[in-house]
């Protein structure tokens, strides 16, 4: 029976999330190609973007890795795996207020064609990962939030977000950093 989560997403688990699973490893383990690096930039946002006051990001443990699965006939990536740890360094910059956020999940994320990993995408995550949410931006309230567990994260064309967690947490960095 799903539990309601705030914002009344349900908290669903079941066979069919365990086969999903299952899928998501096994393809990660038997795609052919290499593991290449796909580094986090630092990045700033505005006061009132996510969170009241601005917000500076930076890598202090960046070892995450990306695998292309599958591809569409044009060569535009269908299928994209990410493993490997990530922390990091989230400050508020107006009060100095930091704290380290353990973002060590892997993904799968498939693509519709002309999707990014933004727009017209869906993600399968398992583990920790961080996204932030615009006013009216998806099915969370404006924040920065993270995420860890097992569940999926599906861009529209427009960029908004709904999050389906599974089974797992969800903490907003902004209230931690208030």
């Amino acid at each position: 029976m799903p539990h309601p989560l705030p914002g009344g997403d349900p908290v669903v688990s079941g066979p069919g999330q365990a086969r999903a699973m299952n899928t998501l490893l096994i393809a990660m383990m038997v795609a052919t190609g290499a593991w290449v690096p796909a580094p986090s930039a630092p990045w700033d946002v505005a006061a009132g973007a996510r969170c009241d006051f601005p917000v500076h990001a930076e890598p202090v443990v960046d070892e995450v890795k990306t695998k292309v699965l599958d591809r569409y006939p044009d060569g535009s990536t269908k299928r994209e795996a990410y493993v490997g740890d990530l922390v990091l360094a989230v400050t508020n910059t107006d009060s100095g207020e930091s704290l380290d956020a353990d973002l060590s999940g892997s993904a799968l994320v498939e693509y519709a064609p002309g999707g990014t990993l933004t727009s017209n995408s869906t993600w399968y995550v398992v583990g920790p990962a961080l996204f932030g949410f615009r006013e009216d931006g998806g099915n969370r309230p404006r924040g920065i939030w993270v995420f860890d567990g097992f569940y999926k994260v599906a861009f529209d064309a427009a960029g908004f977000k709904t999050v389906t967690l599974f089974h797992g947490t969800e903490r907003d960095l902004c209230t931690e950093l208030a």
